[in-house]
């Protein structure tokens, strides 16, 4: 059971999530009705234990959404429900929420990159094929190419090891193969092969990701009149040498490069 300060309403059987400290969120039901004055709302978790503050759950034919914008109730437990049991019981690592695709590392190797996706994905509207990096990106081109002809940003965001440095080479693989020329294939073929000569120089090792990169990049791809890419430009900024000037491994301080 628990204090109530607020005089909200609650009814009995109404499904909730309640913060756990060893599975974030954990799913309970309002065991008995709280009418308003009450100090007290009594709650029973699924394995028939008490716990205390309860979010509203989404009825299960909400579970599994592929746009989180699509839920009736919108907050921490609900979205990490949904994209557990997306990622879990249907191996889809992407998820819309709204015009932003939410993408979770699942650190291996996936079949849904190759030539045959970036060809189904091309062309098609934003939602109307599953949640992935080549709709977004075709999102992009198409608003460049074929209606407003304007400058468009793809903003990869992300904690350490989420997966930012691969999401922006698989959106230039999508543009260097929507965009490339049939005459000279060198140049999308540079832009690609430039990611990994910049991680040489600014990747580094640290305690939650192997190949980190210590600073941010600004890609800028140019395209030709006919929309085929004829350049690409990389920028870098908010460069931090404290990140890579040491690293801790073992208790010991090992040097790095400055």
């Amino acid at each position: 059971m628990i204090v109530l300060t607020n005089g909200s309403c609650w009814f009995q059987f109404t499904r909730v999530w309640i913060p756990d400290p060893d599975e974030v969120w954990r799913a309970a039901e309002i065991s008995r009705d709280y009418k308003e004055g009450e100090s007290v709302l009594h709650l029973q978790l699924e394995d028939e234990t008490d716990n205390p503050l309860p979010f509203l759950r989404n009825p299960d034919i909400l579970v599994g959404e592929n746009d989180l914008t699509a839920l009736s109730y919108l907050h921490e437990p609900a979205v990490l429900h949904n994209l557990r049991v997306r990622f879990l019981e249907s191996n889809h690592i992407y998820t819309y929420c709204g015009i932003v695709l939410v993408a979770i590392n699942p650190y291996e190797q996936l079949q849904i990159y190759g030539e045959e996706v970036i060809n189904a994905y091309s062309g098609q509207n934003m939602g109307d094929m599953d949640p992935h990096i080549f709709a977004v990106a075709e999102e992009a081109y198409k608003q460049m190419a074929r209606y407003n002809e304007r400058n468009q940003s793809i903003i990869v965001s992300g904690e350490s090891g989420a997966g930012k440095t691969v999401s922006a080479k698989y959106a230039m693989r999508f543009f260097a193969t929507v965009g490339g020329s049939a005459n000279d294939t060198s140049v999308e073929e540079k832009v690609l092969a430039s990611s990994p000569i910049m991680e040489a120089i600014g990747n580094a090792k640290t305690t939650r990701n192997d190949n980190s990169s210590r600073f941010g990049k600004y890609i800028q791809i140019g395209f030709s009149r006919h929309y085929h890419i004829i350049g690409a430009n990389m920028r870098t900024y908010l460069l931090e040498k404290s990140r890579v000037v040491f690293q801790v491994i073992n208790n010991q301080l090992i040097s790095g490069w400055n």
